[in-house]
């Protein structure tokens, strides 16, 4: 199978060469291996027996194989970690180790190697990795307040519809239906209920309670919602509700395993904006695992069932295209939201020099007035610290509103 290149893989071809040790981390299945694979020269695999086997005979083969060396799975042998890290101490070469894992065994002792090993994450694929369209928008450009507005996509809602539900993990979009995807996705789930969990240190006693708080966590997707208020829809009409340190727990271990990727609150440290929020907006790594596990597919979302959540998928989805392609830029993602409700943006991109770039993301082909209103408050907050605003849309058409305000369809917007 042919490798479709990847956002990060721009970053990686500009830094790991220069790095001695380079970690790729994500969820399993978003495609780790395959992305270290393209510049590895030699594989030590630690999910299979026979290298864990040879590396336990010969340790040294962390030193000996030709480089740059991957070593996949390394949590499957947690010393490999600190093996490298002094390896690095005593001057590997340049672009030697590649390590790729999903979580590190809770209880593991591993060194962080900080200084020695830098992690980059790889996320599940987004729009443009996809070959949805070809963007004519680019988030670096946008925070360089050099962007070039214009471009048009054919993409429809329906389409958006279907990428949401389709998932990025390569795997499940390999399948050929809609049908063998969501099996796909539902194997994917009950893995991670009943294997993924417990090898993470994390054993499961009640397999059903921690699928039902998944799906209440996948229904809070895009908003703030209380821990408190996602175990109550978890566990409706139960007396005998988990505790919340099970219920931290599972949130715990679902952050370890990469699979939960919330969207910080901005509290930007010169701050010209009072009374911020502090809580971060709940994202799963993969919008399509949360409709997988409300049920959700695309006649759902494009019928009434759809509601709300139609939309919070959607800026579930350009959230992780926002997020792929921020590193690119140096930049970090968050969003805005006051104590009181009364503003609120729902991407925040800070770069370099904390310039800043706020999108909202917005269902609709043609936005309005109304849709702009909070970025042209931030505008009057923030003034020339605002490198650009735009709403992202399920439009056709990308142009500047006459307020300054830029328009892009979801389709259109890259890295």
């Amino acid at each position: 199978m042919a490798y479709v290149p990847r956002i990060l893989d721009e970053l990686l071809d500009e830094v790991q060469p220069s790095l001695r040790a380079t970690s790729i981390y994500g969820a399993k299945g978003v495609g780790k291996t395959a992305t270290a694979r393209q510049r590895a020269r030699s594989v030590l695999e630690l999910d299979q027996e026979i290298d864990r086997q040879r590396l336990l005979a010969d340790p040294d083969l962390i030193r000996t194989l030709p480089g740059p060396l991957l070593i996949d799975e390394w949590q499957r042998w947690p010393e490999s970690w600190d093996r490298v890290r002094r390896a690095v101490d005593e001057g590997a070469d340049r672009g030697r180790f590649l390590l790729t894992g999903s979580s590190a065994p809770r209880g593991a002792t591993v060194h962080s190697g900080a200084g020695r090993i830098v992690g980059l994450r790889l996320r599940p694929m987004c729009l443009s990795e996809r070959g949805f369209d070809t963007p004519t928008v680019g988030l670096r450009a946008l925070l360089a307040g050099t962007a070039d507005i214009g471009g048009a996509t054919n993409r429809k809602l329906a389409d958006y519809v279907t990428e949401i539900v389709a998932s990025g993990l390569p795997g499940v979009r390999d399948e050929p239906t809609e049908r063998l995807r969501r099996l796909a996705l539902d194997t994917y789930i009950d893995n991670l209920v009943h294997k993924e969990f417990a090898e993470a240190g994390f054993p499961v006693r009640r397999p059903e309670a921690l699928r039902a708080w998944l799906a209440a966590y996948g229904a809070a997707t895009s908003t703030t919602t209380k821990y408190s208020e996602i175990l109550d829809a978890a566990t409706p009409n139960q007396g005998e509700k988990p505790a919340k340190a099970t219920t931290l727990t599972y949130r715990d271990a679902l952050a370890g395993l990469w699979l939960l990727d919330p969207t910080p609150a901005w509290l930007p440290t010169d701050n010209p904006l009072a009374r911020l929020g502090q809580a971060a907006k709940h994202q799963l790594a993969d919008p399509g695992l949360a409709a997988r596990l409300l049920n959700l597919d695309s006649a759902a979302l494009m019928g009434a069932r759809g509601g709300s959540m139609l939309g919070a998928l959607f800026e579930s989805l350009v959230t992780l295209g926002v997020q792929a392609a921020a590193p690119l830029a140096e930049a970090r993602v968050y969003h805005l939201r006051d104590r009181d409700g009364r503003h609120e943006v729902d991407l925040i991109v800070e770069g370099p020099a904390a310039r800043v770039v706020a999108l909202e993301v917005k269902l609709t082909a043609t936005p309005g007035d109304r849709d702009v209103a909070h970025l042209l408050w931030l505008k009057q907050q923030l003034g020339d610290r605002l490198a650009d605003m735009a709403v992202v849309t399920t439009g056709r058409y990308a142009y500047r509103r006459p307020d300054g305000v830029a328009v892009v369809p979801a389709a259109l917007l890259g890295a």
